[in-house]
């Protein structure tokens, strides 16, 4: 069946947010009195929603602090995500991938486990608006990547079947809600120095200019 959407996740791979969560994640154990940084087990938060995220940091940590309590001091230090901020930068090629989906027709869908003011200061700041016919944020789900919801939910916005559909993801969670809903997934593998899995991907690249059209349609 030919390829008709694409759904796209947003951090890490249409922005650059990755280096700025590792920085806001080894401040915000700092401020839970935690001096332990492991790397890899932050590489795990990727693509999962801020809840699950509390979930194993109360419980690799032993925290007698509730989930509402971290959500504030979080809240306090993710002050990356805004308009002026020069440090948020787009992936290389990822406005081009866009922009030549749109010229192509096809339909492309926001599906980030990112809240939904974020993708809408993402989407302000670097003129994607226009490009997108919808999102599904974190707000909208009721579980968070690896479950399947989120790319269900985008495939529906989309008004087209899963195979008829594409994920674009660079995490592990991603990959495996994308495997787990049945839909094509592109791995983005921009710079794999935080233990992200790729192998259940049905296609992994290193450069986003990989994923044009023409390059991905013989998969469908």
């Amino acid at each position: 069946m030919p390829l008709k959407a694409v759904l796209f996740d947003m951090d890490g791979v249409i922005v650059n947010t990755e280096p700025l969560y590792y920085k806001m994640y080894h401040r915000f154990l700092k401020e839970l009195g935690i001096d332990e940084f492991d790397e890899d087990f932050i590489a795990t938060f990727r693509g999962a929603s801020s809840k699950s995220i509390y979930a194993k940091i109360i419980g690799r940590y032993h925290l007698e602090k509730t989930p509402a309590e971290l959500e504030t001091i979080k809240e306090r230090l993710v002050d990356f995500y805004r308009e002026d901020n020069p440090e948020l930068e787009l992936m290389p090629h990822a406005k081009e991938l866009i922009e030549e989906y749109h010229r192509k027709g096809y339909k492309k869908v926001i599906a980030s486990s990112s809240r939904t003011a974020y993708i809408d200061i993402v989407l302000k700041k670097f003129g994607l608006e226009p490009y997108f016919m919808a999102k599904v944020s974190g707000n909208d789900l009721k579980e968070s990547k690896p479950n399947p919801e989120i790319f269900l939910i985008a495939a529906e916005k989309a008004g087209e079947s899963k195979e008829n559909c594409m994920v674009i993801e660079d995490a592990t969670n991603g990959i495996i809600a994308a495997n787990h809903a049945g839909i094509f997934c592109a791995g983005y593998d921009f710079d794999n120095e935080h233990a992200q899995d790729y192998s259940s991907a049905d296609i992994v690249v290193a450069d986003l200019r990989e994923l044009y059209p023409d390059r991905i349609e013989k998969y469908f």
